[in-house]
């Protein structure tokens, strides 16, 4: 429980971002949003569609990606989040090494592994966050 508190603290300082969050497994998205992003404003979306749609109509501090979705692959996203927003610090977050290593090379800024997302507070503050 104390490493949870530390989480939440670390991401508190932060202060409070706009993410949009492409997963496409909603109890995941659900649970780690309340137990790690909960000081923050996420919009989860399913689908690379939705998230076009989103970061269209939305302004968004961060984006978190993950790489295998339903109607495609995040690294897609993050080619074309890279295109449109430079600067938009995006976090790829697959759990598997070979995802996060296609999101990295397609432009994301870092990566968190599904299987570490408590350490998604440090990888954010390791972006030296600023809002774009």
């Amino acid at each position: 429980m104390a490493r949870r508190s530390s989480v939440l603290l670390a991401v508190d300082r932060l202060g409070t971002m706009n993410i949009l969050y492409l997963e496409n497994h909603a109890v995941f998205a659900e649970q780690v949003t309340r137990q790690f992003l909960a000081t923050h404003r996420v919009t989860v979306v399913p689908s690379l569609s939705a998230a076009r749609s989103a970061l269209a109509s939305g302004s968004f501090d961060l984006i978190l990606s993950d790489y295998d979705l339903d109607d495609g692959k995040g690294e897609e996203f993050v080619r074309e989040c890279r295109t449109a927003c430079p600067r938009l610090p995006i976090i790829g977050v697959s759990s598997h090494e070979a995802g996060n290593a296609a999101l990295l090379r397609a432009g994301a800024s870092a990566v968190c592994s599904k299987m570490e997302f408590d350490r998604i507070a440090q990888v954010i503050a390791g972006l030296g966050h600023e809002k774009v």
